[in-house]
This record gives structure tokens, C-alpha cells and sequence, in this order.
């Protein structure tokens, strides 16, 4: 029981602790000694393809073309396609409007995936980037994805992620706004090493001859697609001066809808991608993968209710009472603060980082319904966007 406690612990620890600081040291060590020299003056503008899939997003269409039209990239250079897919509310024919723009409609709703497998057939440029509708991109972020192209064993660019910040947020917002902040951290120090581990859908870029069509029941499709690139032998790279922003789910019973779906996609990639597991093709990469990703799906949310049943067992039958008194109270001050934000959850506040305990607890809880979800095979491929704030 002992033995088992501490194994827990430690891979606890190491998980959101002791990789984070150990990539962090490493990129430190890389950029501080291997500086590498970079040719500032090299002119690299390739034509882009700027490619958003939609379903219903008539209330993103107008403020998303205005932004994509406002990226500051040659308009020569730059194609922008949406591909919409069983939209009801009048999308495509509101795109169509924009003659600058290419669409293509299909009038049979069959997921994300699907989308994006039929409208990469239309992409002819060498690099697209992928992008959601309902995402603002910063001017500059055409021009900071592509100038990590210029090295040639870049396959994928993957860029930052973030929350829109009120001046007092709820326990979504607040929750949401930290852990992105703490995963683009990871990301950059992973990037600066090797590869970052994944990208985002609101904002990724890839060498459009590196794209391999995935299978259309794909949940965590911009995971899949990046991985994928990595497999193949490409870096991952990431850019925090290309990002993209949004609001934050309007509740937290709107971003357990998120999570319960990336949950089970979590567990849909990992018996995917079972080549990442597999240390003999790619050592550092393998590493990253199962530290950054694979511990934390499967090993992190089934843990931490064994570790507080273990610590009260042990509390009464160990003879370090007072060691396993103190973790007790560490682990019983840490779901005060889930109960807390719990309780207060529709409340805003400037003292966001109460409401962190409750955000943590409620990715591991979703990563468990999740895997529920993925044993039974009862998640849905088509998409219900979750509100946002």
C-alpha cells in the first residue's frame, strides 16, 4: 500500500511538475549554448491557404472574414476556403457574399473530419493553415507560421491559444485562461527541444504534401494530423506570435461538453497513434509523448481518488502518521477548493486562481467519463460547438 502510494505521488509530480521543469531547463540550455542563427533577411512569403470548416456559424462569419482579411500577408499570396458542412442557418450563402472567398457546401452534415479530408482536395498551395470559425488570429500570424517553414524539417506549425481575460472571471474562464497559459509554456520549452506535442484546432499549420487523410470518426483531428506529420519523421514547431483568441465556455456545464468529447478523443488518439509508443523509432519524441500526454490521460485521473483512499488507509496503519497527516490535509485543502469552486462557479472574481483546484478536477473527471465513453464507443463524431462567453 506504502509502495504503491509513493509511486503515485511521484508520478503525480512529474507529471505536471517535474516534466514541465525538466523541458524547461533543457530549452534554456539549448537556447542559452546551441544558439542558433537564424537569417533574418531571407525573404520566405509561399502561398497560403487560410481553410475554416463550419456547421452553423452564422454569428462567427462576418467578424471572421473581417479578421482574415485584416492578416497581414500578400493578398496575392493568401487563398481563404471554408468548407461548410450541413450548415441550416444560412452560412455559405452568407460566405458567399465575399467574392474573395472560396466555398464549398455540401449539404449532408458528416462531421469535422470529414470536412476537412474533402476540402483538402481544393487546397494547392504549399502550406495551409487551419483555423475554426469562431477564432481571431492576430495580424501578424500568417507571416510568424511561415517563417518557421524556412527550415525544411518543420513539417507543422503549431500556434498559441487564448483565453479573451474579463476583469473578473467565473471557474471556466479563470481555469481555463491558467492551464493555457501553463500548457503554452510546455509547448514553447518542447518546441525549442524537438517537437511541441500536438496543436490546436483554432490555429496549426502544415506542409500541405504532408497531409494524410484520417479516419473520419477522428474526435482530436488537429492532434491527429499533427502527430502524424511527427511520425513521418517532421518537426512540430510552435509560434506564441501567431495566436488565436476566443471567449471561454459560457458555463461549466458547457465545457464539460468539451472535455467529455476531448476525453474520449484522448483515448481514441492513444490506441491510434500506438507507433508514438514505441521508443526504437523515435526515442525523444516517444519520451515527450508519454510524459506530456499518455500519464496524464491514463494514469493522473485514476490516481488521484486511489491516492486519497491509500493516504486514509495509511493514516491509521502506517508509523509516519505525521507525513500522511500532512498529505491528508494538503489533499482535503485541495477539494475544499474543488467544493468552493463548486459552489461558486457562476460567481466572478479577481481572485481567479481559487478556482484552479476545480478546473483540474474537472479535466481528470472529464479524461474518466471519457474513457467510459470510448469503452462503450457512445461518442458522437458530429460536433456540438459548446457557448462561449
Amino acid at each position: 500500500m506504502e509502495i504503491l502510494f509513493w509511486i503515485l505521488i511521484a508520478i503525480l509530480i512529474y507529471s505536471y511538475i517535474g516534466y514541465p521543469l525538466l523541458i524547461f531547463c533543457l530549452s534554456w540550455v539549448i537556447k542559452t549554448v546551441v544558439r542558433k542563427k537564424e537569417d533574418h533577411h531571407l525573404s520566405y512569403e509561399p502561398h497560403v491557404t487560410l481553410f475554416v470548416s463550419a456547421f452553423n456559424e452564422i454569428n462567427y462569419v462576418h467578424q471572421k472574414v473581417a479578421n482574415s482579411f485584416e492578416l497581414d500577408y500578400p493578398k496575392d499570396k493568401l487563398q481563404i476556403v471554408w468548407i461548410t458542412d450541413g450548415s441550416t442557418d444560412g452560412t455559405e450563402n452568407e460566405l458567399k457574399k465575399y467574392s474573395e472567398i472560396k466555398v464549398y457546401h455540401e449539404n449532408e452534415r458528416k462531421g469535422k473530419v470529414n470536412a476537412i479530408n474533402r476540402g483538402m482536395q481544393f487546397v494547392d498551395t504549399p502550406i495551409v493553415v487551419f483555423s475554426d470559425a469562431n477564432s481571431m488570429l492576430n495580424k501578424n500570424c500568417i507571416k510568424a507560421i511561415v517563417h518557421e517553414f524556412k527550415d525544411k524539417t518543420t513539417g507543422c506549425v503549431a500556434g498559441e491559444k487564448r483565453i479573451i481575460p474579463y476583469a473578473k472571471d467565473n471557474a471556466v474562464s479563470s481555469g481555463e485562461n491558467l492551464y493555457w497559459k501553463y500548457e503554452s509554456l510546455i509547448k514553447q520549452c518542447e518546441s525549442n527541444i524537438n517537437s511541441t506535442i500536438g496543436a490546436v484546432g483554432e490555429l496549426f499549420a502544415i506542409r500541405t504534401e504532408l497531409f494524410s487523410v484520417i479516419e473520419n470518426d477522428t474526435i482530436l483531428d488537429d492532434f491527429v494530423i499533427s502527430l502524424g506529420i511527427a511520425q513521418k519523421g517532421f518537426k512540430i514547431k510552435y509560434t506564441s506570435k501567431a495566436f488565436a483568441e476566443e471567449r471561454a465556455s459560457e458555463s461549466i456545464n458547457e465545457e464539460l461538453k468539451r472535455k467529455n468529447r476531448i476525453g474520449y478523443g484522448a483515448f481514441q488518439t492513444l490506441f491510434r497513434l500506438t507507433g508514438l509508443l514505441n521508443p526504437f523509432q523515435n526515442p525523444f519524441l516517444s519520451f515527450q509523448y508519454i510524459s506530456h500526454k499518455v500519464i496524464r490521460w491514463t494514469v493522473i485521473p485514476f490516481s488521484l481518488p486511489l491516492i486519497f483512499i491509500l493516504n486514509v488507509f495509511l493514516l491509521f496503519t502506517s508509523s509516519q502518521k505525521e507525513l500522511f497527516l500532512m498529505f491528508f490535509l494538503i489533499q482535503t485543502i485541495f477539494y475544499l477548493f474543488v467544493i468552493i469552486g463548486y459552489f461558486l462557479q457562476t460567481k466572478r472574481t479577481k481572485f481567479k486562481i481559487i478556482f484552479t483546484p476545480y478546473y483540474i478536477f474537472i479535466m481528470n473527471y472529464s479524461l474518466i467519463i471519457g474513457f467510459i465513453r470510448y469503452i462503450k464507443k457512445t461518442q458522437s463524431v458530429n460536433w456540438e460547438r459548446s457557448k462561449r462567453g
